[in-house]
């Protein structure tokens, strides 16, 4: 019986198993980058050679590219089907493909960065950073009263709707049921697509009707992107609120803890750096916004640290201002205006940063680290 059962190899002594299909040949870890470069040189050749005896700035770079790039999917999959299998060419195919896709989401991103960093560089000076625009009618200036204007409208901000957003959230993951739960997802829904002048109109016609028509200070600005900021930080919250398993809670609750300390112990400990992360999302919504902000908080060229008194600055504000008023110097205000840009994105950034450091100070600790 034991005989029966074993497997009887047949392959003569000295001769090779027979290879699978999928695993017959394979192309040398160089070869797709070697038909990718032959590709893009042959694409760039043809288009150099069609841009002969014509403007050089006629040369089409991307059109060139974008051929170089579908020579290279014809031949990858031409070639892997021949020296390996027609399923890993379909599989070379398919990774060109999201490459390609990636490649083409990335230059945007690129061309911004690069455009903003070669203007605005010019203006990163020690004035820049140190002076504001009073009494600046022509070149020099800075924007000083703007980058303090962008922090204390944005921090207030988000003082206001940081702790209103993780309540709610909190509220409809751990509490909410039935149709006011419903309810409020759905006003949260609604206001996630508000567009961000809306806001600032309503601001806006609140002051009016409470203090007096024609009014603009720091705070409304601020309360204006609290609006904005509010639906942002209850959907990355609540999303995050509901992945804690709920194993984590039932212990608590079999300890005998009571549920808002099961809450504040428990739940919000395991979820606080994707808690950050979606705060840090929510600011940069808001941060560069710059309709609300002309109704609510206004623009002056002077420097106002106090949100309830008088109009202040700030830098999407100040960017547009300065594009759109050149005044007499009209490569001065437009050479600020990117400089300014690229202030914020530097800002943006480090936020970001803060926030992943956050994250990991606070994140849970496991026993690996």
């Amino acid at each position: 019986m034991t005989t029966s059962l074993q497997r009887t190899d047949t392959t003569t002594p000295g001769t090779a198993r027979p290879s699978s299909s999928l695993t017959a040949g394979r192309l040398a870890p160089w070869a797709p980058w070697a038909l990718l470069g032959a590709s893009l040189a042959t694409s760039f050749t043809v288009f150099a050679l069609g841009a002969i005896g014509g403007d050089p700035a006629d040369f089409n770079i991307a059109g060139a590219a974008i051929v170089g790039v579908l020579i290279y999917m014809v031949l990858i999959t031409v070639v892997s089907s021949i020296a390996e299998s027609r399923r890993k060419a379909v599989d070379r195919l398919m990774t060109a493909l999201v490459s390609a896709a990636f490649v083409v989401a990335l230059l945007p991103l690129i061309s911004l960065l690069w455009t903003v960093v070669t203007n605005g560089v010019s203006r990163f000076d020690a004035e820049f950073f140190s002076y504001s625009m009073r009494n600046i009618v022509g070149e020099g200036g800075g924007i000083v009263h703007a980058i303090w204007g962008t922090v204390l409208v944005t921090l207030t901000a988000t003082v206001i709707a940081v702790p209103v957003g993780l309540m709610t959230s909190i509220y409809l993951v751990e509490y909410g049921r039935g149709r006011i739960a419903k309810g409020i997802t759905f006003l949260v829904d609604v206001m996630t697509g508000i567009p961000s002048i809306v806001a600032g109109l309503f601001i806006y016609s609140v002051f009016a009707l409470l203090v007096r028509p024609g009014i603009s200070m720091g705070l409304m600005g601020a309360l204006a992107l609290a609006v904005l900021m509010v639906p942002v930080v209850v959907r990355g919250s609540e999303e995050l609120l509901r992945i804690v398993p709920n194993e984590l809670r039932e212990a608590s609750y079999a300890l005998g803890v009571p549920k808002w300390l099961t809450i504040l112990k428990i739940v919000l400990p395991t979820s606080i750096a994707g808690i950050t992360t979606s705060v840090m999302l929510a600011i940069s919504r808001v941060i560069g916004e710059t309709a609300p902000l002309l109704l609510t908080a206004g623009f002056t060229a002077s420097l106002n640290t106090n949100l309830v008194n008088s109009q202040m600055m700030t830098l999407p504000v100040f960017v547009y201002n300065s594009y759109m008023n050149q005044g007499t110097a009209a490569d001065a205000s437009v050479a600020r205006a990117w400089a300014g840009a690229l202030t914020l994105i530097l800002i943006v950034m480090l936020l970001n940063l803060l926030a992943r450091l956050i994250a990991k100070w606070f994140a849970p600790k496991t026993a690996g680290r």
